[in-house]
């Protein structure tokens, strides 16, 4: 919004102001230009570090899709906005040019200005949600890519289920360990247990890998984060008949395959209208 739109009643007493506002227009455009980058609510590094967090390709693939979805809604609710205050301009304009009485025009007047103001606003952020609407579709396409896979099926989820929830327990048991004298926290005990594995097993492999990066460490060299995801990925290798057993022991199937959709996600649905 320009300041030229807004009919300043500066005091004569205060001519500094008048100096201010000449170097707010002056500068205006190109901080319009340097907004237009932040019309988002996060950074694409944030996006894919610190909001989609799931730790296995389809979990992440899900999560996209939410955000995907998430941010159509929001288009949508934004253009149709949009497009009723465009019909709302158009309103007052026939207003402004029929009105006699000046003072009734001059409202109508700022009530256009308005509008237009709210527009110029609404039109930053629409555009920063087809940023990040992209972007998330051009993830989607990544994540599939990983997989190997042009379609993916609801039992294909259902299957990495048991491999997301154990890596997920234990990264977190691991996490907590650290700041507990490598003992793992009560709710991540619980989560092992509603997972059919034993808390004890659990504990030895997490006080077994702090120890191997102690020596590490202390040979001189740094272990990095992938070695911690290949010791995630080993612990669901190894327990990953384990929610199973403990369902069937409760008398539960832990996929029932008539109950699933036979539809495929198709590597380019993502950009289906």
């Amino acid at each position: 919004m320009e300041l030229s739109i807004i009919d300043f009643k500066l005091p004569a007493a205060k001519p500094e102001y008048k100096s201010m506002l000449a170097n707010i227009q002056e500068k205006a455009p190109a901080i319009a230009q340097a907004s237009s980058n932040f019309y988002k609510s996060h950074s694409q590094m944030m996006s894919v570090t610190l909001d989609v967090t799931a730790i296995t390709p389809i979990r992440s693939i899900k999560h996209s899709l939410a955000e995907i979805e998430k941010t159509k809604a929001a288009l949508q609710e934004g253009y149709f906005r949009m497009k009723k205050n465009e019909v709302k301009l158009k309103k007052i304009e026939r207003k402004i040019k029929q009105e006699d009485d000046f003072l009734e025009r001059e409202l109508l007047e700022i009530k256009r200005d308005e509008l237009i103001a709210k527009a110029e606003s609404s039109r930053g952020y629409v555009e920063g949600a087809i940023r990040k609407l992209n972007f998330f579709t051009n993830q989607y396409d990544s994540l599939m890519e990983k997989l190997g896979k042009d379609t993916l099926t609801e039992e294909d989820y259902e299957r990495e289920e048991i491999k997301y929830h154990i890596m997920t327990c234990m990264k977190q048991a691991l996490n907590a360990a650290r700041s507990r004298n490598g003992m793992i926290d009560e709710g991540n005990l619980i989560y092992l247990f509603d997972l059919g594995i034993n808390a004890a097993q659990a504990q030895a492999e997490v006080f077994a890998y702090l120890q191997w990066e102690n020596e590490t460490i202390k040979s001189g060299q740094a272990p990095d984060h992938a070695a911690t995801v290949n010791w995630l990925e080993a612990c669901a290798k190894k327990w990953e008949n384990c929610p199973t057993d403990f369902a069937s022991s409760r008398g539960f199937q832990i996929m029932d395959k008539t109950s699933l959709t036979n539809t495929p996600l198709l590597k380019d649905a993502s950009n289906a209208a």
